[in-house]
């Protein structure tokens, strides 16, 4: 179902609800002085245009409200003022055309003052901004946050940054990165001066002093589209940062578990973890007008067909093209993403009695084959023929102990956020070990979860929102009933049982036949019956 038909609480369902409230607007500064523009201006016109293509089209809050382009080589120059980012590719296309025509040859000697001129430049633009600007509720952030980009050595730009804004009034700027592109080893006949530097910056506590709390970083990156675009990304991630985003409490040590009808309500001397909460894909359900980028397993409604008009035709099946296949423990399950779908072998009764029994031998056979290698295997799924959608869609398919497969989408690079998590290869302290473990020795362990045995109280909640909204028979009863006599009428919002019974006033369907059987169900000769239970089996368990 395309986007535009999609209802406007499937963002929200993505999105939590005080998500991207914090977002602040962005500056972009790129030093384009030849002879380091000619190496970098391909890959980073690329990299940016990629990157607003995906940010102008999201759904939901906006992650990047505002931003603005300025041009550095002998003057500089504002290619973009600040402008929204949300439904602007137009114009933020036309900007990147702009940066991507600036010359590329030439011999210039940089002005240091240039870039430190851009930045106040920037900062005195969006005071003005927000003072005439109407952007209603949309500008919560009070601060903007400055990239630089160049190719000049790293250290050097930001130490001329550093002594250029030093008396500078910088309480409308939260942080101020400078990203070194290193194109030095792709120039020959370079001085050995000019080497790649580390990522972090030296003497960052003297800085932050000079900056008056502003935040002060030196980025590497290599000059590859891929690497400039993940760090384009990190500006989608939620920059609240306020308080935290999830509490894990565990039970106290000692403390023993609640029963299952006591109250629930965690106690005062819980250990309490605080934790944020980081996105590791951007959603496909938030790309309006996409039906064939496999992200439709967000709702129900996702799997509607995209023309409700009735055919006499059935549309035909979808094919889902086998890749290459992938060591099961070697697939990151923080890839994958949307509802899951179980696939089985067809029981179509077109098909005749051989062809069927082929077919369920040869998917058991990929069944045994993937479970015994431990293999999942990369599917694409194929277009349609005459769609004119040339959007590819990848899953994954996973055997199970059942005769059955399990399908997931799985993302691709462009929806892919950059996640550089810190590796610990040490032991955690003894005494937050022991507490931890005498945390968790209070819980119960099941060796297989049971969905059945888990309840959400949903029940109740639907039961109590039946009893508030009134049937329609017995809306229309008592209006009849109110215009002849308004005594003893019960109060708004009261039920009675009288009101509760209301006589059906459409006579029941008569059960249609059932279908006369074409032919005996196929009995195999390698399956066996399976006995229905509540609880589910270990091999079943995943699904």
């Amino acid at each position: 179902m395309s986007g535009r038909n999609r209802p406007c609480p499937s963002a929200s369902q993505v999105c939590y609800a005080l998500s991207f409230s914090g977002q602040p607007p962005r500056v972009l500064i790129v030093d384009t002085s030849p002879p380091w523009w000619s190496e970098t201006c391909s890959v980073l016109c690329e990299a940016l245009e990629n990157f607003l293509s995906l940010a102008s089209i999201l759904e939901g809050p906006s992650r990047v409200p505002l931003l603005s382009l300025y041009a550095v080589n002998l003057l500089q120059e504002c290619l973009l003022p600040f402008v929204q980012v949300k439904g602007n590719l137009i114009r933020l296309h036309s900007c990147v055309e702009e940066l991507r025509s600036l010359p590329k040859e030439g011999c210039t000697q940089p002005r240091p003052d240039l870039l430190k001129q851009a930045v106040l430049d920037s900062l005195q633009q969006y005071k003005h901004y927000t003072h005439h600007a109407t952007m209603g509720n949309n500008l919560k952030s009070s601060s903007v946050e400055v990239t630089v980009f160049s190719s000049r050595p790293g250290h050097a730009v930001l130490k001329q940054l550093e002594q250029g804004l030093k008396d500078s009034d910088l309480v409308s700027m939260r942080r101020l990165l400078v990203v070194h592109i290193a194109v030095e080893q792709n120039l020959p006949g370079r001085d050995p001066a000019w080497s790649q530097e580390p990522s972090s910056t030296e003497n960052m506590e003297e800085t932050s002093d000079l900056m008056l709390g502003a935040e002060m970083d030196l980025q590497l990156v290599e000059n590859s589209v891929v690497a400039v675009e993940n760090l384009l990304k990190t500006w989608l991630h939620d920059q609240s940062g306020e308080r935290e985003h999830l509490q894990l409490l565990l039970p106290a040590p000692g403390q023993m578990p609640h029963g299952p009808k006591t109250n629930p309500v965690p106690r005062p001397n819980s250990v309490c973890i605080k934790c944020d909460m980081q996105e590791r894909l951007v959603s496909p359900a938030l790309l309006p007008g996409t039906p064939d980028l496999g992200a439709k397993t967000e709702s129900v409604r996702d799997f509607q067909p995209q023309n409700k008009k009735l055919s006499s035709q059935s549309p035909p099946p979808q094919q889902l093209r086998v890749i290459k296949t992938l060591r099961a423990d070697g697939v990151c399950q923080s890839v994958l993403y949307g509802l899951p779908l179980i696939v089985r072998p067809t029981t179509c009764w077109q098909l005749d009695w051989d062809e069927m029994e082929s077919n369920h031998q040869t998917f058991h056979a990929l069944c045994h084959i993937l479970r015994n290698r431990d293999w999942i295997l990369l599917v694409r799924l194929e277009p349609e023929f005459g769609s004119g959608s040339h959007v590819f869609s990848y899953y994954v398919l996973q055997s199970s102990g059942s005769l059955s497969l399990l399908l997931k989408p799985v993302l691709t690079r462009e929806l892919m956020l950059p996640c550089s998590l810190p590796m610990s290869n040490e032991d955690p302290p003894l005494n937050s070990l022991t507490m931890v473990e005498k945390c968790l020795e209070q819980l119960e362990e099941d060796p297989v979860f049971n969905p059945l045995c888990t309840l959400s109280k949903l029940y109740p909640y639907l039961k109590m929102r039946g009893m508030l909204s009134r049937p329609y028979g017995a809306q229309t009863h008592n209006q009849g009933r109110g215009q002849r006599r308004n005594i003893n009428r019960p109060a708004e919002g009261s039920t009675t049982r009288q009101q509760g019974r209301v006589r059906a006033t459409v006579a029941p369907l008569v059960s249609a036949p059932q279908a006369k059987m074409s032919r005996p169900p196929l009995t195999l000769s390698h399956s066996h019956a399976h006995t229905h239970t509540l609880c589910l089996l270990d091999s079943d368990a995943h699904q």
